[in-house]
This record gives structure tokens, C-alpha cells and sequence, in this order.
């Protein structure tokens, strides 16, 4: 589906969503008759400085003004590796991004990311990664680290990696492999209403704890992060 046909298929009821050189940002009017910010990155965009302050702008503008939840769009490259954006220091704000996100979402505008592209590293960990519940359609192509660049770091051989990835999501690009790990929620399909999916969605948003690691454990991809999580949890608790 392209951007126009998920906008169309989310808001039948109208939208105000435009793509500006690859950032999205605007309005739309849900199917309940509530209003959603919609935000994100299109056209497989590399996510810059330039692209994390604007849409942080969006949403912090957005929590002063309004209500309702925000969506944010995600079918990016990974983030911008350039001079110029490293010496301005784009760690920052990619991690600004995050935490505006975060920050909205604990403050009543529920965050959901819609994963329709690809997204790889960086610019995956500050837009869908960053909301509360990140769904996928059909044909994403998500990647925390592709392959060729997990070899580089870990020197570790393409070969090893690639049976590891086999067996172990951990290791493996995907969007199915990114859904076992509990890091994508949910996949929509894109053979029926994204309105009707969003709406259910909203209506059955999960708490607002981080649920990922349960998920992970439930679906057998991440076997030992909620035992770990809770066990250090419990050890804070102690420590007060």
C-alpha cells in the first residue's frame, strides 16, 4: 500500500496529513469522531537532525493544544550518517524524539507506531520503537541491525550470522522476527479497514507498562527479558 492508500484506508472520514520531503505531519479525524496527530517519516527517509526536531516540534506543540492519541507513520532508512549531523549531534536528537513520545504518552495522548516501510538502527529506536504499541502491515521490512552490519561489530562471518538468524529472531531482520520478540505488537492486515483496526486498537490499548518482554516470553522470541526485567525490578524495590 502507499501512504495515500493508508491514509485513505485510516481516516475515510478526512485527514490533513501531508508529506513534506519526507516528513509527515498533520491531522485526521478517527472513526469515533475524535480527532489523532499524525506524524512520521515516508519515502524511506533518512532520520536527521532536521527531521527529528520538526517532528518533535509536532508533538510537543500538539500536547499543549490538544488531545487524542498520535500516530506515528515510520517507513525510513536508518538515521542520517552524515558529518554534519553527527558533529550537531544527532544522538540527541533521535533520544529527544523518544522522549517527547514518551513523555506524551504518560500524559494522556495514547502513542501508537504504524510500521508500512522500512526502518533500520536509530530511526526505528526514536519513532515506532518510542510509542506505546508499534503494529506492522504486510511487507514492512523493520531491521534494529541488518546482517552485514551486525558482522562488522560482533566479527562475527555473514555465514554464522545467517544460521543464527534461523533459530534466533534476535538475529534476524523481519518483520515476523520483530513480532515474536514482542517489539511489534500486532500485524494488520492490509485486506480490510486500517480504520476499523485502529479503532479496535484504541479501544483495547494495553496498560501503559512497557509490555514487550511479556510478550517476547509469550511468543518465544525473547525467553529470558521478563524474567530478568522483573527480577531487577523486584531488587529495586528492595533496596528503597
Amino acid at each position: 500500500m502507499t501512504l495515500d492508500d493508508i491514509l485513505a484506508s485510516l481516516f475515510p472520514d478526512g485527514h490533513e496529513v501531508r508529506n513534506d520531503n519526507g516528513v509527515i505531519a498533520g491531522a485526521a479525524t478517527l472513526r469515533s469522531g475524535g480527532r489523532i496527530l499524525v506524524i512520521g517519516v515516508a519515502d524511506r527517509t533518512a532520520l536527521g537532525v532536521d527531521e527529528a526536531i520538526r517532528l518533535s516540534a509536532h508533538v510537543l506543540e500538539s500536547i499543549d493544544r490538544g488531545s487524542g492519541p498520535i500516530l506515528v507513520l515510520v517507513d525510513s532508512d536508518s538515521q542520517r550518517m552524515s558529518k554534519r549531523d553527527e558533529l550537531l549531534g544527532l544522538n540527541e536528537f533521535l533520544a529527544h524524539l523518544a522522549k517527547v513520545l514518551i513523555h506524551a504518552d504518560m500524559h494522556g495522548r495514547p502513542t501508537i507506531g504504524l510500521l508500512y516501510g522500512h526502518s533500520a538502527a536509530g530511526a526505528l529506536l526514536a519513532t515506532g520503537l518510542a510509542t506505546r504499541v508499534l503494529v506492522g502491515l504486510p511487507g514492512a521490512s523493520p531491521a534494529v541491525m541488518d546482517l552485514p552490519s551486525m558482522a562488522k561489530v560482533t566479527k562475527l562471518s555473514m555465514t554464522a550470522l545467517e544460521e543464527k538468524a534461523k533459530s534466533t529472531p534476535v538475529f534476524a531482520p523481519g518483520l515476523s522476527n520483530l513480532e515474536q520478540m514482542g517489539a511489534v505488537h500486532m500485524t494488520w492486515s492490509d485486506a480490510t479497514s486500517l480504520a476499523d483496526q485502529l479503532e479496535a486498537l484504541l479501544a483495547d490499548m494495553p496498560a501503559a507498562r512497557d509490555r514487550r518482554d511479556a510478550l517476547g516470553k509469550e511468543r518465544g522470541g525473547r525467553p529470558k527479558a521478563a524474567d530478568i526485567a522483573e527480577r531487577v525490578r523486584d531488587l529495586a524495590l528492595q533496596t528503597r
